[in-house]
């Protein structure tokens, strides 16, 4: 039982998940993983990982949300009672911090979220493949 357990390699989360995190494939670190902004390849064009299998749904979005929230309410609350700027000018700051972080995030995110993944063997990527 243990020998069957020590035959599988094991793959290293960190590493895997930080080269999501560039976009790059998990397993080779230099194919790109996203056809497009947030379009997942199928497989990676350099070492031929396959991709297809990740299940990261709305996981990067909330994520997204998650920090971008938390990063953004403090700030305000802290530029509102330091220098008290016209609405309108606080709104476009803040509207257009939002909006520039969440784009930066969003893919990223979710190629941390697939390498972490295929990290673990989940959802079909097999710890031998």
């Amino acid at each position: 039982m243990s020998d069957s357990v020590n035959t599988i390699e094991q793959r290293e989360t960190w590493p895997a998940v930080w080269k999501g995190w560039r976009r790059k494939c998990p397993n080779c670190g230099t194919g790109p993983m996203m056809r497009g902004y947030l379009k997942v390849r199928d497989a990676c064009p350099v070492c031929r990982q396959e991709l297809h299998h990740h299940r990261a749904d709305d996981g990067p979005a909330y994520l997204t949300i998650l920090i971008v929230g938390h990063l953004m309410a403090p700030g305000l609350h802290i530029a509102f009672t330091t220098w008290r700027p016209e609405p309108l000018i606080l709104f476009t700051i803040f509207a257009v911090l939002c909006v520039g972080l969440s784009l930066y995030l969003l893919p990223r995110l979710k190629g941390a979220m697939i390498a972490f993944q295929w990290a673990r063997g989940l959802h079909g990527f097999s710890q031998t493949s």
